[in-house]
């Protein structure tokens, strides 16, 4: 059975990996780190920051809304301490960056790109442009087009931009990025979302809207992976909602080479290591040989 996956050149054993900030080293003792495909650290920022006011986090019907904001203890910190504890691993690392501007993206982009550990960049272009008013990077075709090409010409390394799904059309949003020349996409960041406290009527989160994730997001995200993966040519690595095994190869036949899990690690912090062995068992009940005649594979019209 293969489940080896290529990943813009990135080759992986299996297609199951964390969703940044969904995952940490200190998880060791829960699950089988080497089973893994990859590891994806917390996205990174160039200097310390505290991150947004709390609450952080509430659980809503069917998912999670969180608003972190990224905290962040530098990229020195996280070059000379966090990658150091994935390189006994032995398997790829895809940094995730988060910056301010596109010309902080590359700087940050061709520093972490010197770090032996590091296999991949994704780059976090849900997380607000402080240069066009904070509006998020992925939520402008001209600005992500740039930004990936700036990020480009600094790394040999395969570049995946993050989506985010609050676009009118990602699919406009990833033809720019493919074009811009990203090895890989990840389809998507989570959903812009909102809870209020009826009892004190203040909302749950600190920052007041946060994004939503769990299996709630599940099919609005199929239905992303299956239009980016109609209108671009590379690999597409799905997040949003995947809870077990069956989730795993749903958004594999809408189109997604890869799937990331965040939201279920914090229910069962070993979930990953389940779900690779429900995707297993899935190909053994279908007699699928290797998971690359699943991608994409899913029937219309028929």
């Amino acid at each position: 059975m293969d489940l080896s996956v290529n990943i813009g050149g990135l080759k992986l054993e299996n297609p199951i990996m964390p969703a940044s900030g969904a995952f940490g080293y200190e998880m060791d003792g829960f699950l089988d780190i080497k089973k893994l495909g990859a590891i994806v650290p917390k996205s990174i920022t160039k200097y310390p920051r505290p991150g947004n006011k709390t609450p952080r986090v509430c659980e809503v019907t069917s998912g999670m809304i969180n608003s972190i904001g990224i905290q962040s203890k530098g990229i020195d910190y996280y070059l000379k301490n966090i990658l150091e504890q994935y390189r006994k691993y032995n398997l790829p690392v895809i940094s995730s960056i988060s910056a301010d501007s596109i010309n902080e993206f590359a700087e940050m982009a061709e520093i972490i790109s010197g770090h032996p550990v590091v296999s991949a960049l994704e780059l976090n272009i849900s997380c607000p442009n402080l240069e066009h008013d904070g509006k998020s990077f992925g939520m402008d075709s001209d600005i992500s087009y740039s930004l990936i090409q700036k990020v480009k010409s600094v790394t040999d390394l395969p570049v995946i931009p993050k989506l985010t799904p609050n676009v009118t059309s990602i699919q406009e949003i990833a033809i720019a990025c493919e074009e811009a020349g990203a090895d890989a996409l990840n389809v998507a960041n989570t959903l812009l979302a909102m809870a209020i406290d009826i009892h004190t009527r203040k909302p749950k989160i600190g920052n007041i809207v946060g994004g939503l994730s769990g299996p709630a997001v599940k099919p609005v995200i199929i239905r992303m992976i299956y239009q980016v993966n109609q209108v671009t040519s590379v690999p597409i690595i799905g997040c949003g909602g995947v809870m077990n095994g069956e989730d795993a190869i749903e958004m594999i036949l809408a189109g997604a080479s890869a799937v990331q899990v965040g939201t279920a690690s914090f229910i069962y912090p070993n979930a990953m290591e389940k779900i690779l062995d429900e995707i297993k068992e899935y190909m053994e009940q279908h007699q699928i040989s290797s998971i690359n005649e699943l991608i994409g594979k899913v029937l219309i019209n028929e």
